[in-house]
């Protein structure tokens, strides 16, 4: 009898996590056609209007089960620079699911952490307390990522908005 209710333990914990893995690395994620409204990438000016740009190769990934999920991968018919477009200082890429080849978080923070890439602000609140980050690697590979900025982690932390961020939505 032990070693019956022994084997069914193991079994039941195999499969959930076998069911864990799959949810996280699979199950939320929806790839974005190019051409589809959330395959539109956008900088900022240095003026702070937001303006889509004209990209080519795009893949891109995206969840509805949180707003950070987002990461693309493309090559940009412009080149951005501080003069025209605002540049983004602090941006981290968050890692994407091993099966999205394109986005190598590791290799790209290396490129900014040795100035060899450079970030741009896509869009500032994208969704609120959610900046869009696009960088742009010397070999022309460009990559977007959604980053929380000051006033989401604030927020959603459940404190109040600082000074200089918008209000809060109402929930």
């Amino acid at each position: 009898m032990g070693k019956i209710l022994a084997a069914s333990i193991v079994v039941s914990a195999l499969i959930a996590g076998i069911a864990i893995y799959y949810l996280q690395v699979y199950a939320y994620y929806d790839e974005i056609t190019a051409g589809s409204p959330e395959a539109r990438v956008t900088l900022t000016t240095a003026d702070g209007a937001v303006e889509e740009i004209a990209v080519t190769d795009f893949r891109g990934i995206d969840s509805d089960s949180s707003p950070i999920r987002y990461r693309a991968c493309f090559r940009l018919t412009v080149t951005p620079d501080a003069t025209t477009h605002r540049p983004y200082d602090g941006a981290e890429p968050l890692v994407a699911p091993g099966w999205f080849d394109c986005f190598d978080a590791r290799e790209i923070g290396e490129a900014l952490a040795a100035g060899q890439a450079s970030a741009w602000m896509g869009e500032e609140n994208h969704r609120y307390g959610i900046d869009r980050i696009v960088t742009v690697l010397p070999d022309g590979r460009a990559f977007a990522w959604q980053q929380i900025n000051a006033c989401g982690k604030e927020v959603f932390d459940g404190n109040p908005a600082p000074p200089g961020c918008p209000a809060p939505p109402v929930r």
